[in-house]
């Protein structure tokens, strides 16, 4: 049988409209007025919007990383992007050090089988040697990976030379694959975090010191040269810069296939977080870094002028325990913050209400654009023949984002006392619900993997 949601304002990323939705076989059948086909559950979404469920593209679940494993696994953190109205991610497979892409991607869904609670994919990390992982990129496409990262930063680990980085994003063009980059000059990162340490400068702001928003700048603009060069499209992950968006500003200028990515931490928090007492800063301790306050005004900005594609949260949580790893030496905190939970939200205060930011222009951000980037094709949009993944949102609801409230699997939120407008208070994942009046209804393992198309802008 049906499902209908009645009476809410539907938001697709065209319009938005009081209207029915009918729901059959987990997918949107209809958006249309006073709809009246039989139905076995109704729901009354009076003065409610009726919303996609948000598409988070960069996540970090139970990822190894400097000596220690990221927070939440493939339960907790899908269990928690559910309660902020996410409904599908798309997950960071990460090689460890003998692995190839291959036993990778396979421990990642070992990761994720009989554990998500949303739909979830897959990209792929490719780290040193390239020459052996470009002969597994026909793989990755076989499996439904469409999309690579690159890593411009983490000297001798996960860093590519431009040599190495320039072969792929030829391999990459080749096959329409979306190459991901992480855009900061690792080099001179070295050298600055070795040359403060080296001065006892151990302190957790010294991370930030030690990557200047100039290098990330610097590490855009080589990345769209050598990507115009090869023919292939970049996405530019979790982007923090004035000096990065300028870049991005100028190649979206010259028509170059160029995308851009940010994250809520980049636009609400600043650098002053890092002198938190008590060795506390290290909460905040991610790379990039947080910026001055002058960054996340002009991030801000870019939103309302195009320049941004994707809003989505790098969530890597680490404990605050597991970042005393740097006590004395800041290149030793884990580098991660949590945000699967609360990126929705945020957005929604930040973007609709303080803002005054287009309904369908959020949606565009937080849904739509990221889904149609990374080929989740039943994703990202209410319409028609799309996947019944819905957040039926109180767009009045005032409320405060407390860590003791939320169900990261992490002992703080870097968005703590944070008072927010609105929130997804019913959520369904291809026509099931999963969340409803703060309470989790859905069981572990109804996830289901995507295999992704490639990007249509690929």
């Amino acid at each position: 049988m049906a499902m209908i949601i009645k009476n809410g304002f539907v938001v697709s990323s065209k319009e938005t409209k009081q209207a029915d939705i009918l729901v059959k076989n987990g997918k949107i059948a209809s958006v249309e007025e006073n709809i009246t086909e039989p139905a076995s559950e109704i729901i009354d979404a009076a003065n409610m919007l009726v919303m996609p469920g948000g598409v988070d593209v960069h996540t970090h679940l139970d990822m190894p990383f400097m000596g220690t494993v990221s927070g939440d696994d493939f339960e907790t953190g899908t269990i928690a992007a559910a309660f902020g109205g996410t409904t599908s991610i798309v997950d960071y497979v990460i090689p460890g050090k003998w692995d190839n892409l291959k036993r990778a991607v396979n421990k990642w869904h070992k990761k994720a089988s009989g554990k998500a609670v949303i739909d979830y994919g897959f990209h792929a990390a490719i780290v040193p040697p390239v020459h052996k992982a470009v002969k597994e990129l026909d793989y990755l496409l076989e499996t439904g990976i469409t999309s690579i990262k690159c890593f411009l930063a983490y000297k001798n680990t996960l860093m590519l030379d431009d040599a190495a980085f320039f072969n792929l994003l030829e391999e990459a063009a080749k096959r329409k694959i979306l190459v991901c980059v992480h855009a900061e000059n690792g080099e001179v990162i070295d050298y600055l975090a070795k040359k403060y340490l080296k001065e006892g400068k151990t302190e957790p702001v010294y991370h930030a010191y030690s990557r200047p928003p100039e290098l990330e700048g610097e590490a855009v603009a080589r990345a769209i040269t050598l990507a115009g060069i090869a023919g292939a499209p970049v996405y530019f992950v979790h982007l923090s810069s004035k000096q990065a968006i300028q870049e991005i500003k100028q190649a979206k200028k010259s028509k170059k296939k160029v995308f851009a990515e940010t994250c809520p931490q980049y636009m609400l928090l600043s650098e002053n977080k890092y002198f938190e007492k008590r060795f506390k800063g290290a909460k905040y301790v991610m790379s990039p870094p947080l910026r001055k306050l002058k960054h996340c005004d002009y991030i801000k900005k870019s939103l309302t002028d195009g320049l941004i594609d994707v809003i989505a949260t790098d969530h890597c949580p680490f404990t605050f325990r597991q970042k005393q790893k740097g006590l004395k030496n800041f290149s030793l905190i884990p580098n991660g913050i949590p945000g699967i939970e609360t990126r929705m939200p945020l957005m929604y205060n930040e973007m609709v209400v303080k803002m005054g930011m287009d309904l369908s222009r959020f949606v565009e951000l937080n849904c739509t654009k990221p889904a149609k980037l990374f080929g989740l094709k039943e994703k990202g949009d209410i319409k028609p023949g799309k996947d019944a993944d819905i957040a039926i949102w109180n767009p009045d609801l005032i409320w405060k984002i407390k860590k003791k409230k939320l169900h990261e699997n992490v002992d703080y939120t870097p968005f703590e006392e944070c008072v927010v407008t609105g929130k997804p208070i019913t959520v369904l994942s291809r026509g099931e619900i999963i969340i409803e009046n703060d309470e989790l209804k859905a069981k572990p393992g109804r996830g289901l993997y995507i295999k992704r198309e490639k990007s249509s802008f690929s």
